[in-house]
């Protein structure tokens, strides 16, 4: 499965066919991306997604090396879309966030 929007979807645990939250779910993905813009992931000018037709190849460009990329985005979305109750997962999340970020800072420095 290549598709964005598809993916994030089915992590969380959304059917591909249920189109209710896709504008809500993509305005998250847009925002994970800009971030990623700015850690230097990705076109320099930005990138984003408007449906389910944008893969992932379009944004990863085949680079294995930022395959978690593909989590980082999860993440920060789950935490926007659909946050977990308890502050200790929340926690939790914010801490796998930080270890993502630092990764694909030196992963993108070692480029």
């Amino acid at each position: 499965m290549d598709s964005i929007l598809t993916s994030i979807k089915k992590l969380l645990g959304i059917a591909e066919e249920y189109e209710h939250f896709d504008a809500d779910i993509v305005m998250h993905i847009n925002s994970a991306f800009s971030i990623l813009t700015q850690l230097g992931v990705g076109p320099e000018d930005g990138f984003h997604i408007e449906d389910s037709s944008t893969g992932w190849s379009e944004f990863l460009h085949d680079n294995s090396r930022l395959e978690f990329v593909k989590t980082y985005v999860h993440l920060k979305v789950k935490l926007g879309f659909d946050p977990p109750l308890s502050s200790a997962a929340i926690e939790a999340i914010n801490r796998q966030i930080s270890e993502l970020e630092w990764r694909i800072n030196v992963s993108v420095d070692s480029e």
